[in-house]
């Protein structure tokens, strides 16, 4: 049986001493300056990423991974006598899964999975590590497929953001949307539905944005003393600290993985974001 290797793109937010223990692949997704798509802006440490948009230095956006990308991968991979799992950003969020389809179906690998996983950032993450973990561990990848279909589909993605302004920007929400989550003191909490980004409520001030956090995922968590739970932030550790002890306070969880939040989600949420990520079944 060939060895199975986990192919993700840069969306995933994995902490690279993860990435670095289990057979995971990470393609990186371009992330350019929106007036210049030429200008490669993937050098800037996270921080500096960060700080940048902050002071309106520049306007992040981000574009697919191609298709001579995927093919390159699996290329390699066939010459390391492996086989490619590929699990990566939600197709409602970029076209990447298409371009690892086309590739799959020009070189005609057989025996490659390609999942649309429907998740982002760490949530998508959370995805890939347990693949990893299990082909670490063994298992065919008809049986890591079964199991991480079924992991994807419940993964929840509950979110907020300091601003509206770069997921309208980036096509991601309406302009309506984003009008009235800029109100004064309003704080929008978001979640996926089916891979996309949809508005959950609003909330007044920082403190009730942790409380209504945790009292959705209350409303929707199946055993969370079986669950890792992930959350990610923006350059915004402080309220992401703080979500996760009221998380640890309110559950009994297995364990909380915390990342930040890079420059390909980053690029559209903006500094600031916080994210949690739990399995609904």
């Amino acid at each position: 049986m060939k060895d199975i290797v986990v192919v993700t793109d840069s969306s995933c937010d994995l902490p690279e001493e993860v990435i670095d223990n289990y057979p995971i692949k990470v393609l990186p997704m371009p992330v350019s300056v929106k007036e210049n798509p030429e200008m490669d802006i993937s050098g800037l440490s996270i921080k500096e990423f960060y700080d940048a948009m902050r002071r309106g230095e520049i306007l992040p956006t981000t574009s697919q991974v191609v298709v001579s990308a995927f093919m390159r991968c699996f290329e390699e991979c066939i010459n390391n006598g492996q086989t490619p799992l590929v699990l990566g950003l939600s197709s409602k969020l970029t076209s990447s899964f298409d371009s690892a389809l086309l590739a799959k179906e020009n070189m005609k690998i057989e025996d490659a999975v390609i999942i649309d996983t429907k998740c982002a950032s760490l949530g998508l993450g959370l995805v890939v590590l347990k693949a990893a973990k299990m082909a670490k561990e063994g298992s065919s990848i008809q049986d890591i497929a079964e199991e991480i279909r079924h992991y994807a589909l419940h993964m929840e993605h509950i979110f907020t953001v300091d601003s509206l302004d770069h997921l309208k920007r980036g096509g991601r929400i309406s302009a309506a949307q984003a009008f009235v989550g800029g109100l004064l003191n309003i704080k929008p909490i978001l979640h996926f539905v089916d891979g996309a980004i949809h508005p959950l409520e609003k909330v007044r001030g920082r403190k009730n944005v942790v409380k209504r956090m945790v009292e959705v995922m209350g409303q929707r968590v199946k055993n969370p003393e079986k669950q890792v739970v992930g959350i990610s932030h923006a350059d915004n550790e402080e309220l992401a600290m703080e979500l996760a002890e009221a998380v640890k306070n309110e559950f009994k969880v297995k364990d909380i993985m915390i990342s930040w939040i890079g420059q390909v989600i980053g690029a559209h949420t903006g500094p600031g974001a916080v994210a949690l990520f739990f399995q609904n079944a």
